[in-house]
């Protein structure tokens, strides 16, 4: 799952090198922290938060699948 929300946000940003996806798993449970350069912010989370919806919504499909629960935090 962290390499899904490593392409995605790879495509939609100005400056892939500086996106940077980090995960912690602690039982049925996985937190993602996705980072991008400060101008690429707005474009991950889009306007009201859509494109950020989008993508946990990708993810926790995925995550369901393999009876799991997952959030993922755009952090700065």
């Amino acid at each position: 799952m962290e390499e899904l929300v490593r392409l995605i946000a790879k495509s939609l940003v100005d400056e892939p090198d500086a996106v940077n996806v980090s995960s912690t798993e602690e039982g049925n449970e996985i937190k993602i922290e996705l980072r991008v350069a400060e101008n690429d912010m707005g474009k991950v989370i889009g306007k009201q938060g859509r494109i950020a919806k989008a993508i946990r919504t990708v993810v926790t499909a995925v995550a369901t699948r393999e009876n799991k629960q997952v959030s993922v935090d755009i952090v700065q």
